[in-house]
């Protein structure tokens, strides 16, 4: 992957230091995470402040592990400017999305950099969809386009168990909004990669249909 960029750095230094606040601090977990009673009465600064928090090390450890292996594709195809772009506006459409899908659960709360992860994780994949990855445990060069589907099906578990304060639709909006804020700063990937546009695209169309007719 080559020389970390210094971005990546100050992004995962910033969700460790203010993911383990949140582990020693209840009140200022509770007070920075996505809940959709108090941001329905004005507090929107956890649509952004949430996707700094997690919900234990594990979580914690899984998003910025993600976040390194892809950032760096995007930094070096698209520059800083547009890659922080995609990350935060990923962000704020996960939180976004988790909101709207909850507006009648006020009591609905969730914490984690996935929508921001899942937006890089997608952009990547669009950018450079014939990169492999390698993992401890694998062996093998497993093309980024499988890593990406497998993270959103991890999304459909958490969904439909309702793992912890883990913002699983956040997975979903994220990855909407990586795959549309690149689509717009690259207009160009149309002709390019067209059958990934498409492939991609896919699994994002099946997450929306399982959600508005109630499957998940």
């Amino acid at each position: 992957m080559g020389n970390i960029d210094l971005i990546t750095i100050i992004l995962i230094g910033a969700n460790a230091l203010i993911s383990y606040k949140g582990f020693n601090d209840y009140s200022f977990f509770e007070k920075y995470k996505l809940q959709v009673g108090p941001i329905n009465r004005g507090e929107k600064l956890r649509l952004v402040s949430s996707g700094f928090l997690h919900a234990n090390t594990q979580h914690l450890l899984f998003n910025m592990l993600s976040l390194y292996f892809f950032a760096d594709v995007v930094l070096g195809n698209l520059g800083s400017i547009k890659f922080l772009i995609i990350y935060f506006g990923s962000l704020v459409l996960g939180s976004l999305l988790s909101v709207y899908f909850h507006k009648n659960e006020y009591n609905y709360s969730a914490v984690g950099a996935s929508g921001a992860v899942s937006g890089i994780i997608y952009s990547a994949i669009l950018l450079q969809p014939g990169m492999k990855l390698m993992f401890f445990l694998v062996p093998i060069p497993i093309p980024a386009y499988i890593f990406g589907v497998g993270y959103l099906l991890y999304s459909i578990y958490g969904m439909k168990k309702q793992l912890g304060n883990i913002g699983h639709d956040a997975h979903f909006g994220g990855a909407v909004g990586g795959y549309l804020i690149t689509l717009i700063l690259s207009p160009w990937l149309f002709s390019t990669n067209l059958f990934m546009v498409v492939l991609l695209a896919i699994p994002i169309l099946i997450l929306f249909l399982l959600k508005k007719t109630g499957n998940m």
